[in-house]
């Protein structure tokens, strides 16, 4: 074979490559920002539910200045994603006390894309949020107790909240079963909820138990961290997050409060990032834990996969309880696929539906505290039914 030939092949096999390498992004979308109330100098980032939007971190996808037009500054972000990739994004100025807002100053609402052709997309800004508070919307239902700041090795420090069921103080000697919820700060202090809305965990229970439709529980908040994904996310970081859950977390109430200890008593639940690690703990701990929520979970997704640990497994059958749900819209529809996947593979690890596996679909529901607020009261009734 002559040296043409063979750079001729050279050359073939160099561009199928490369070809492959880039066929699956190969939609532009240039994302555009119009702000009249930002100065030419103003730093404004793109934020998002995709890798390349920088998964939410409000200061990671930085803008480019564009031009000024009919009196607006515009900025500007070149992008390339998969045909079929549902975008849900949004615009800061590098944290999310400076988001783009409404007339009242209340965060917008998320922007959606499905990306089918190239495009320029233009969103026009009016107002921004300011570092002042946003309206809080509820409050503290009962009685919580705090503990910041709880460290633990291989995981970054994170506040603890407690909330105590009605009456536990004039039961002395009562002991209650305990449910463990991921992004702690979200699920009963508005003050400390990302947007001022919380899941009203609180008033739910308070609600619930009074009408003994549950059995009085406490319900203890782990807050997330800048660390989140990770510590959320099967590897080292979600092994070092789990360690931390259960010796540590669980060890502080157990000694501080009085709680039923047994497996039987003890349940965990999450959204989104947390609803993979509520089935991660029960999955992989069910010596710990014996039921799960796990609302809008990311089970599989771009590099993210538990569908496979749990397909794979060869041992006898856990006496689990597994509780699934998700919405319809936005980012909804991109977990949608890993959802499917998931009740695959349970059911063929023998878990049956209204037994000790429930899927929930709401289809006009967004990725939102919200929809996870108006969610939990079903939830929480069926994991605790006998």
């Amino acid at each position: 074979m002559n040296k043409f030939y063979v750079f001729l092949l050279f050359a073939i096999s160099l561009f199928l490559v490369t070809f492959k390498s880039y066929d699956n992004d190969n939609i532009q979308v240039t994302f555009i920002l119009e702000s009249a109330a930002l100065s030419i100098d103003s730093d404004v980032y793109l934020v998002g539910n995709h890798r390349k939007l920088g998964r939410w971190q409000p200061d990671q996808i930085k803008m480019t200045y564009l031009d000024e037009k009919e009196g607006m500054h515009r900025w500007q972000k070149q992008l390339s994603f998969e045909k079929g990739e549902i975008l849900e994004y949004k615009f800061t100025q590098g944290s999310w006390a400076n988001e783009g807002a409404n007339a009242q100053g209340l965060p917008l609402e998320n922007n959606y894309l499905t990306v089918t052709h190239d495009e320029a997309i233009t969103t026009r800004v009016k107002f921004w949020r300011t570092t002042a508070e946003l309206p809080v919307q509820g409050q503290i239902t009962g009685t919580v107790k705090y503990h910041p700041q709880l460290t633990g090795e291989g995981v970054l420090p994170r506040d603890i909240i407690v909330w105590l069921p009605p009456n536990y103080q004039k039961n002395p000697n009562k002991h209650y079963p305990v449910l463990y919820m991921h992004d702690g700060q979200n699920i009963i202090d508005p003050n400390t909820s990302s947007f001022k809305v919380d899941w009203a965990v609180d008033e739910t229970l308070t609600r619930l138990i009074a009408e003994e439709k549950v059995p009085a529980m406490i319900v203890v908040g782990m807050s997330s961290t800048a660390n989140r994904t990770a510590e959320y996310s099967p590897g080292a970081d979600g092994e070092a997050y789990m360690s931390f859950v259960i010796n540590k977390v669980k060890p502080l109430i157990d000694k501080t409060y009085r709680t039923k200890t047994s497996r039987e008593n003890t349940f965990v639940g999450g959204s989104s990032m947390g609803g993979i690690m509520s089935l991660m703990l029960v999955w992989q701990h069910d010596d710990i834990f014996s039921k799960a929520i796990c609302m809008s979970p990311a089970f599989k997704i771009d590099e993210l996969d538990y569908v496979s640990t749990v397909a794979h497994y060869q041992g006898d059958k856990k006496q689990i309880k597994v509780y699934i749900d998700n919405g319809g819209l936005g980012l909804e529809q991109r977990l949608q696929p890993g959802i499917d996947d998931m009740l695959v593979a349970l059911r063929k690890q023998g878990y049956q539906g209204n037994d000790d596996l429930l899927w929930v679909l709401d289809n006009s529901a967004k990725h939102s505290e919200g929809a996870w607020a108006k969610r939990f009261p079903e939830a929480i009734k069926w994991l605790m039914a006998e």
